[in-house]
C-alpha cells in the first residue's frame, strides 16, 4: 500500500482551515448576540444590526455543515 502524503496533507490543511473558519464564524455570532445584550442593558438601543449579523453568521455555519453532510453522504 502506498500513501499519497501530498493528498493527505492537502486534506488535513483544508479541514483545519474550514474548522478554524467555522469556529471564527460561530464566535462572531456569539459576539453579536453579546453586543445586543449589552445594548439592551445599557439602554442605548435595540441592537438590531448586531442580532442580524449574528443570525447571518449562524446561518452561514449551518449552511457549511449542511454542505459538509451533503459531501459525505454523496450525490445519490
Amino acid at each position: 500500500m502506498k500513501i499519497d502524503w501530498a493528498a493527505l496533507g492537502s486534506v488535513f490543511g483544508v479541514s483545519l482551515a474550514v474548522t478554524v473558519g467555522l469556529v471564527a464564524l460561530f464566535t462572531l455570532g456569539i459576539a453579536g448576540l453579546s453586543r445586543r445584550e449589552r445594548a439592551v442593558t445599557q439602554g442605548s438601543g435595540s441592537g438590531a444590526l448586531a442580532v442580524t449579523g449574528a443570525y447571518v453568521c449562524f446561518a452561514a455555519c449551518a449552511a457549511a455543515v449542511a454542505y459538509g453532510i451533503y459531501l459525505i453522504v454523496g450525490k445519490g
